[in-house]
């Protein structure tokens, strides 16, 4: 790894040693729809969508499936 990639990783780890989300998610996969759909809208609203939707979508091939 860069050696400038390794300092931006330590240096946000100083700074963010246990980073939170109110996001709600079970999995990596539902962490990356979540973040892609709070780009748009707000945690509350995402985690009032996501709750129904992760119930129908657990994987990226379940999504394919819709």
């Amino acid at each position: 790894m860069d050696k400038k990639i390794k300092f931006i990783f330590a240096y946000l780890k100083e700074l963010f040693p246990n980073p939170e989300t109110e996001l709600h998610y079970s999995t990596p996969f539902q962490l990356v729809v979540a973040v892609m759909l709070s780009a748009q809208a707000t945690d509350i609203q995402v985690n009032k969508v996501t709750d129904t939707l992760f119930k129908k979508i657990k994987t990226p091939e379940n999504l394919l499936e819709i």
